[in-house]
């Protein structure tokens, strides 16, 4: 039986998105500013960052802090988001630059061949659900969900700096200007979605920044829809 999940949000901006048989696919590339091999990666995800088929999101991570520079953009809460992904794989180590692609596919994120195989591979897939969202008035968003899907399914909501720069005077990039595309700053669990009744739920998102809705089995498993509005 087909489902419908409707989320309303408060948020400031205009914009709709809409996704249907095909998602865009979630690229979340884990580095920091204090990693020698990441400003590739990094330049990379700058390129996706235009593409509408991609969702491309910067996830900085604090455990490279320690070697003589603090990332400024990073989240203890996104290493934890890492690990959890690495948990779910089995694997028994995090590293930076790693690009994980919808949720499932890890990728060293100075691949661009790989990179766009996984792209390519996940873009081909349907989704089990199509994902709208769209403004309504003067400040509200709805989302909606609709398909055969099954639970337990987690519906997050991101927020991201579409452009940032930072001058790092310390560790191993020390002397380097160095730009960061799509930098996470909030990243929030809406609810949880057993797909077996619709949903209806309200979440505030103040400012102007773009927004990302993303439907995942689970924290940790495959990202099954996501849309954006900038």
């Amino acid at each position: 039986m087909s489902k419908i999940v409707a989320l309303v949000l408060a948020f400031w901006t205009g914009g709709v998105a809409l996704v249907q048989a095909q998602s865009p696919v979630v690229v979340e590339l884990f580095t920091s500013q204090g990693c020698s091999s990441c400003p590739p990666a990094d330049r990379l995800l700058h390129d996706l960052a235009s593409r509408d088929d991609v969702i491309a999101l910067a996830l900085h991570v604090d455990y490279w802090d320690y070697i003589g520079w603090k990332d400024e953009f990073a989240d203890p809460a996104y290493a934890k988001r890492q690990r959890g992904y690495a948990i779910e794989a089995g694997r028994k180590s995090v590293y930076t630059p790693q690009m994980i692609v919808n949720g499932t596919t890890d990728i060293v994120g100075t691949r661009p061949m790989d990179l766009s195989d996984a792209i390519a591979a996940h873009k081909a897939k349907p989704s089990p659900v199509s994902l709208k969202v769209s403004r309504e008035g003067a400040s509200q968003i709805r989302i909606q969900a609709q398909g055969n899907a099954k639970g337990p399914l987690v519906v997050h909501m991101v927020r991201y700096q579409p452009e940032r720069i930072a001058k790092i005077t310390r560790g191993e990039n020390a002397g380097h200007t160095l730009r960061y595309a799509n930098v996470t700053e909030q990243w929030n669990v809406l609810t949880e979605w057993d797909a077996k009744a619709p949903l209806d739920i309200a979440a505030k998102a103040d400012g102007r920044i773009p927004l990302v809705v993303i439907i995942q089995r689970g924290k940790h498993g495959p990202i099954i829809a996501a849309a954006k509005l900038r």
